[in-house]
């Protein structure tokens, strides 16, 4: 998913099993043996002695939330970001109110993984997928978290060049600092805004 959507791409070194392990909320062994398919399948490239890279991005179809990657490019982007601004507004304000305190746990050690890629932006973006479809998915409302990914995910690109700039991960890192405390605290209109300052 991670390849299909755009943030990993041809050429881009793959973090550590422990960094991805974290970033996805799996076991080590989930990261190797997903690694291993991969690179079975010529996705991946493992060296001896180097960091694995994306060898090749034809995964075949693959879902992100509701549609297959990459679907939503049909539409200009400027459609899609105001489409954007729109449901995660009220997809965030809803993940307020539901939020558990398990999925306020994720968060904050995303959070923690996050602090630790200020300097990389392909590991930072990871660890921001992963974070943003966290908060998608403490939503009651499956089909708007899912939609919610799949705009999300039309945005890698932009994404991807916007994290290269410096200084660009710092605000990113302390805009989702801002996020993570509205939703502990429960306030929809808190978390609502502080996500709108993020995307705007």
């Amino acid at each position: 998913t991670l390849i299909a959507s755009g943030i990993l791409q041809v050429g881009d070194a793959l973090p550590s099993e422990r960094e991805l392990a974290v970033a996805l909320n799996v076991g080590r062994d989930a990261v190797r043996g997903g690694i291993q398919n991969l690179a079975a399948r010529g996705i991946l490239e493992i060296s001896q002695g180097a960091r694995t890279r994306v060898r090749r991005s034809d995964v075949g179809s693959v879902t992100v939330g509701i549609a297959t990657a990459r679907a939503v490019e049909a539409y200009d982007i400027e459609s899609v970001h105001a489409a954007r601004l729109l449901v995660e507004r009220e997809v965030v304000a809803d993940a307020a109110r539901n939020i558990r305190p398990q999925k306020i746990a994720l968060l904050e050690t995303l959070l923690d993984a996050q602090k630790k890629t200020l300097d990389d932006p392909v590991r930072f973006l990871i660890c921001d997928h992963e974070f943003h479809v966290a908060i998608y998915q403490a939503s009651p409302n499956r089909l708007l978290a899912d939609f919610s990914t799949d705009l999300y995910s039309y945005m890698m690109e932009h994404r991807r060049e916007a994290m290269s700039r410096p200084g660009a991960i710092a605000v990113s890192y302390a805009d989702h600092v801002a996020i993570v405390a509205a939703l502990r605290a429960h306030d929809p209109e808190a978390a609502a805004g502080a996500f709108a300052a993020h995307t705007g």
